[in-house]
Parts: structure tokens; C-alpha cells; sequence
């Protein structure tokens, strides 16, 4: 089922490719700048707590060994007039928020503001009660301080009360202009920055993808996954690495790829050594043919190149196995109508015969003659019926014989040869391969002159039937004993009348190892093994 491709809201346009990277980039401008002012501010207050704390604890010190704060505390009847005036008179040189001090009991004694005098003073997690100094935040009037508490001795080492000295928070304004005084600036920048980014990336992009925007490009994709799962031909799409980029389900089940192939190399997807050269272009030109398993597959490679460099290969392919049995019945059909030819040519000289000896009255001898040449077909005949039972394979031998009687040459069954009829199937196979196989036979041996021979010994065992065809021909090379199945593969000059050499061992080798035998070449023998299935096995024991 393809994905749809969501439209805009409604009274919303779509955004084009630079808007949205445009936006993309805005976006991701704040949300640094809001980063990095956040983090500012964190540091501004960190700094702040440090140096104005050390600042307050020293102020707070200073005021605390002061002899007339002492005295002041000591004396209740002269503390206020001697307290208040020490106090006011730091806070305003030092410039911090207050400077406040208690007696023991925590009462605030002087303050800048009335309402608290004589309340007790906020001390949170202070220990200057414990007789050391302290710097911290406390809350006061719900606005946070920061502010330094040093305890106040007297001669005998008695507590006699706390000075405090703190200094209010800044606001979150404020604080923010401190710790980025020129956002704003630097916000203008990032932003034109952005601007300018976005449109050339964009441009960018858009020359790369042809000027299409992602919905396009979307809806191409889904389209080409369409037409190319739909199509009967295989498709496979190559990197310059070799790694697979496209495979659709046709190819997958010509090739016998796993299901995982796409973006797996082909040594690990275990393809053959014919198919990898012919994907990879090591072996090129048009209509490559490679045999994989029971089928036969014709291959078109094109290279892909951009701007000058190979981006990698599409590979088209198509199942030649049916084609490849339609034109193997065409020849079937062919060699049928020269056996016949051949043997109307026979009949036609021996009529011519008979004819000339009743025109001079030799009855005795016409008699003689046809007595000859009936019991020559019907020893011929014989023999052939004798040792293979099957009736489509005795007559294919029995057409063969008269053709190869034609060019002269002998075409013989081998001595202990034999074949009880056997099923539909494996007759139909061994119709194919003998006749392949007899018909390349006879090809090595024309024109060899008198003398030739081609010999077919057939064998058969509870789970299979071996064909041993050889004659007296040159034979094959050994570094051609692989190389003549290959579909295309001749030895006879590229001439019209062999314009279709080079198919009937490749359908041998076919039919063979769809069955799951094979066949081989060593000099002039050529073997072939056909085994049975389970029915023709069943129905052989029987037999």
C-alpha cells in the first residue's frame, strides 16, 4: 500500500524547500541563543555568589571586630545609639543591600528597615549560632539574598551576637543583560547568517534533486517502488562498491537472492560467478545469458554516470526458460521435418529403383530389392525397439538413424544398453537431451567422410538414467568441456545457416540440472544423468 503524502493545513501555503530550511534554521538559532544565555546567566550567578561572597564575609568581618560593636553589644543602654550608625555608615560605603546586626538571640538590632527591628533574623542553614562564619542564600520577605553571618566575640570568648551583611538578587532582567549585553546582536547575526545559509543550502539541495521539493521527490520514489515491483522483468541496481541498491521481487526470485539483499554486497548474497561478472560489467555486451538453477536468464546492463564519474549499474532481465522451450519444440519440429526429408529422399530413390527394374521386367529382382531394403529398416527398427521401451525415445532414435543413414555416417545403440518405458515427464526430458545430444554428435562427425560414427548407450538404475553419447568426431577441448554449455557457445564459423548454434547443450544442461542431474563433456563422450522423481521411482519398482 503506497503512503500518502500530507497536505497543508487548511488557510496554511506549503512551505518550499528554502522556507522550511529557512525556518529550520531560525529555529535552531534561538534554541542555541536561549542555550547559551541560559548557561551566561548560570555563570554570571555562580561568579557573582564567589566574589560577592567573598566581598560580604570580609565586610561582615571588618564590622564584627569593630570595638564599638563590641561595646554596643555589651551595653544595653547605649546600643542603639551606637549600633545603628556603625551599620548605616559600612552599608553605605561598601554599597551592599544591608548590614545587620543581632544580639545573641537572633533579634535584629539594626536595620535599615524599621518594621524589622527586634524580629529574629533569618538564618536558613546558616551555623553561625555554632560559632563560624558562613556564606549563603536565604529568603527574606520572599526576595532571595545573598549574604555572609560572622559571629561577634567578646573578652572572654562569649558570643554576644551576629553581624550580617547581604546583598538582594538581581533581577532576571537584569541578570540576563549582564551575562549577554549584546543578545540582541548577536541574535541579528545568527539570523542573517541562518537566512543566508538556508538559501544557498537549499539551492544546493535543489540542483542536486533536479529542482524537485521533498514531495516530489516523495512521490517519485513511491512511484518508481511501484512500477518497479509491478513489472514482470527483474530489475537490480548497483553502487560503484558493488552493494546492491535496488532489487525487485522478479529479480529476487530469478536470482535466488535472499530477501535482505538491498544494501548487501553480491559475494555475500552468494551469486555465482557467470551472474557477478555479468552484474559488475567484467563481462558486457548485449543479452548476457546465465543459467541460475532451473532457469535461464538473459541480462542487460547499462552503466550509470554522473557529472563524469559511474554512480554504478541498473541490470534489466528476463526469464528466457519458457522462450528457450518454444524455440527448443521449434527445432524439435525442424529436426522432425529433416528426418522426414531425409527419408523422402530415400524412398524416393529406392521408388526410382523398383520402378526401372518393373520397366526391364527384373521381377525376380524387384522382389530380391524390396526384400533387402524392408528387412534393413525392419533390422534397423529391431534393434532400436529391442533395447529402449520407451516408445518417444525409440522413435526419436529410429528418425535419427535415417538421418545420420543420410550423411553417411553409422548411428548405433551401445551393447548392454537398455530403457523400460518410464513416466511422461522424465520420456519428455530424454526426448530433449538424446536428441541434443545426437544431433551435436552428428555435427562433430559431417563431412568427416566415410567411416563415421556416432554410438548412444542408455543405463538406467532405481533412481536415475544415464545417457553416454560419443562418436568418432574430434571431440572437445578440455578447457571447452565447461564452455560448450554456455548458451551462444559454438564451434561452427558464424555463418546464417548456424545462426542458432549454441542452444541445444545449453537446454541439455538446463533440463538436466532442473531434474537434478547434470551433464559433462570429456574428449567426445558426452554423459548425462537424469534423476527420477518420486512417482517414476514408485512406478519403477513396480515395473
Amino acid at each position: 500500500m503506497r503512503r500518502m503524502v500530507p497536505g497543508p493545513l487548511p488557510g496554511f501555503p506549503r512551505l518550499s524547500l528554502t522556507g522550511r530550511f529557512l525556518a529550520l534554521q531560525l529555529g535552531l538559532v534561538v534554541v542555541v541563543l536561549a542555550v547559551v544565555a541560559a548557561v551566561s546567566v548560570a555563570q554570571s550567578d555562580a561568579e557573582f555568589r564567589r566574589t560577592e561572597g567573598r566581598r560580604l564575609l570580609s565586610i561582615a568581618e571588618t564590622v564584627a571586630s569593630l570595638d564599638a560593636v563590641r561595646a554596643g553589644l555589651a551595653d544595653v543602654d547605649r546600643r542603639a545609639d551606637i549600633l545603628q550608625p556603625t551599620a548605616e555608615s559600612v552599608r553605605s560605603v561598601s554599597g551592599v543591600s544591608y548590614v545587620v546586626i543581632t544580639a545573641a538571640d537572633r533579634r535584629i538590632l539594626t536595620s535599615a528597615d524599621p518594621r524589622l527591628m527586634g524580629e529574629p533574623l533569618p538564618l536558613g542553614d546558616s551555623e553561625v549560632l555554632g560559632g563560624r562564619s558562613w556564606i549563603g542564600t536565604t529568603v527574606s520577605d520572599g526576595s532571595p539574598s545573598l549574604v555572609a553571618h560572622v559571629p561577634v566575640f567578646g573578652e572572654e570568648g562569649r558570643m554576644l551576637g551576629v553581624v550580617a551583611a547581604g546583598r538582594e538578587y538581581r533581577g532576571m532582567r537584569e541578570r540576563l543583560a549582564t551575562a549577554t549585553p549584546n543578545l540582541l546582536l548577536y541574535l541579528g547575526l545568527a539570523s542573517a547568517l541562518g537566512t543566508a545559509g538556508s538559501v544557498l543550502l537549499a539551492r544546493r539541495v535543489k540542483r542536486q534533486t533536479l529542482g524537485l521539493e521533498p514531495e516530489e521527490i516523495t512521490a517519485l520514489v513511491e512511484h518508481r517502488e511501484a512500477m518497479l515491483h509491478g513489472i514482470k522483468e527483474g530489475v537490480i541496481g548497483l553502487d560503484p562498491a558493488g552493494r546492491l541498491t535496488l532489487a525487485n521481487d522478479t529479480a529476487v526470485e530469478l536470482l535466488r537472492l535472499p530477501y535482505d539483499a538491498v544494501g548487501r554486497t553480491l559475494e555475500s548474497c552468494g551469486v555465482e560467478t557467470r551472474l557477478h561478472d555479468v552484474l559488475t560489467g567484467r563481462v558486457q555486451g548485449r543479452d548476457q545469458i546465465v543459467f541460475t538453477g532451473d532457469r535461464m536468464v538473459t541480462l542487460n546492463r547499462m552503466p550509470l554516470v554522473t557529472r563524469g564519474r559511474t554512480a554504478g549499474s541498473v541490470t534489466t532481465m528476463r526469464d528466457l526458460t519458457e522462450l528457450v522451450a518454444l524455440q527448443h519444440e521449434l527445432d524439435t519440429t525442424r529436426s522432425a521435418t529433416d528426418t522426414l526429408r531425409a527419408q523422402a529422399h530415400e524412398f524416393s530413390n529406392q521408388l526410382h529403383v523398383i520402378a526401372g527394374l518393373v520397366e526391364l521386367e527384373e521381377y525376380p529382382e524387384v522382389a530380391r530389392y524390396v526384400r533387402g531394403i524392408s528387412g534393413a529398416r525392419a533390422l534397423r527398427t529391431a534393434e532400436v525397439v529391442s533395447r529402449v521401451a520407451d516408445p518417444a525415445l525409440a522413435a526419436l532414435l529410429i528418425a535419427k538413424t535415417s538421418l545420420a543413414a543420410e550423411q553417411g555416417t553409422v548411428l548405433r545403440i551401445g551393447r548392454g544398453s537398455g530403457l523400460r518405458p518410464v513416466g511422461e515427464s522424465l520420456s519428455s526430458d530424454l526426448v530433449t537431451v538424446v536428441g541434443n545430444l545426437v544431433d551435436n554428435a552428428l555435427d562433430a562427425v559431417r563431412g568427416s567422410g566415410p567411416g563415421g560414427w556416432v554410438e548412444v548407450h542408455l543405463a538406467e538404475e532405481a533412481s536415475e538414467v544415464r545417457v553416454r553419447v560419443r562418436d568418432s568426431g574430434p571431440g572437445v577441448a578440455p578447457g571447452l568441456a565447461e564452455e560448450v554449455f554456455r548458451y551462444g557457445f559454438t564451434t561452427k564459423a558464424a555463418v546464417p545457416e548456424h545462426a542458432s548454434r549454441g542452444l541445444g547443450l545449453a537446454i541439455t544442461r538446463l533440463v538436466c540440472t532442473r531434474r537434478g542431474g547434470s551433464v559433462s563433456a570429456d574428449g567426445a563422450v558426452f554423459t548425462a544423468r537424469l534423476p527420477r522423481n518420486e512417482d517414476e521411482r514408485n512406478n519403477g519398482t513396480q515395473a
